[in-house]
């Protein structure tokens, strides 16, 4: 990039950019087993970390509850995930993966791996450290909930 242009020289602009090109290239990955990024945290949510309530899931994945529900909507339909009132509740919802959701799973772990091993060997593992400090520091305190990730 240009040094001329003071634009490419601001910490949002940069940040934004890499986030756009892991995005763009997660996403290509991702497509040819129909999983989106959003999806992946919830198939990561749901059967990595336990976490298996849309509210539980909002707060995990940083987005909206409405984006949630949309977003389990759309992996019911792809028999990813089931969703089932708790104890007869139709209010406490609680989400498990099917048995084809724990293959997505399993395969797009393996994609998430590479992708980001792939840009954090281009860091020794200092400068890693520091990034990703630098990146909690950055967002510390900053609670909006956004309609995607």
């Amino acid at each position: 990039m240009a040094k001329e242009f003071t634009l490419h020289n601001r910490v949002g602009f940069k940040v934004t950019r890499l986030a756009r090109i892991m995005e763009a290239r997660l996403e290509k990955q991702l497509s040819v087993h129909g999983v989106t990024r959003q999806m992946w945290c919830v198939l990561r949510g749901v059967g990595m970390e336990d976490v298996n309530t849309p509210s539980g899931l909002a707060d995990y994945v940083c987005i909206a509850r409405p984006a949630v529900s949309r977003l389990l909507k759309q992996m019911e339909a792809r028999g990813f995930v089931e969703r089932s009132g708790i104890y007869d509740d139709k209010r406490y919802t609680e989400v498990v993966l099917t048995e084809l959701g724990e293959e997505k799973m399993k395969v797009c772990h393996v994609l998430v791996r590479e992708l980001n091993d792939h840009f954090a060997n281009k860091l020794d593992a200092n400068t890693y450290d520091i990034l990703m400090d630098a990146i909690d520091v950055l967002t510390d305190g900053e609670d909006v909930k956004l309609m995607r990730l």
